[in-house]
């Protein structure tokens, strides 16, 4: 039983149908980045985010959770998170400086 939507990282083409799962912060969140499109940056934050929040870096491909899909998964750990929409829009903002500073620092070497 293998999902078509498992892969080894979170996969940014599921982004958009994850607007639907928590209140109108999250899904203003969800349609920034889906209209961001030309911008890698805001993606990947989002991105590292969704790893951070699924686990992704402990999913193997014959677990239960990569057995049900990257979507499954997703929509599970947003659904389930303890916090607030703000909550999740901070944590994404800290992403994303995160990555900012990372490709500062990279620039300067």
């Amino acid at each position: 039983m293998y999902s078509y939507d498992t892969e080894l990282l979170f996969p940014p083409k599921i982004i958009p149908t994850l607007r639907g799962l928590r209140g109108r912060d999250w899904a203003n969140l969800i349609d920034q980045i889906d209209q961001s499109v030309n911008d890698d940056l805001v993606q990947i934050a989002f991105v590292l985010l969704m790893v951070r929040m699924n686990g992704c870096m402990t999913c193997s491909s014959d677990s239960y959770k990569a057995m049900r899909g990257c979507y499954r998964c997703a929509s599970r750990s947003i659904q389930r998170f303890a916090g607030t929409d703000l909550d999740l829009n901070r944590l994404y903002r800290d992403a994303l400086l995160e990555i900012n500073k990372y490709i500062e620092q990279d620039e300067n070497i």
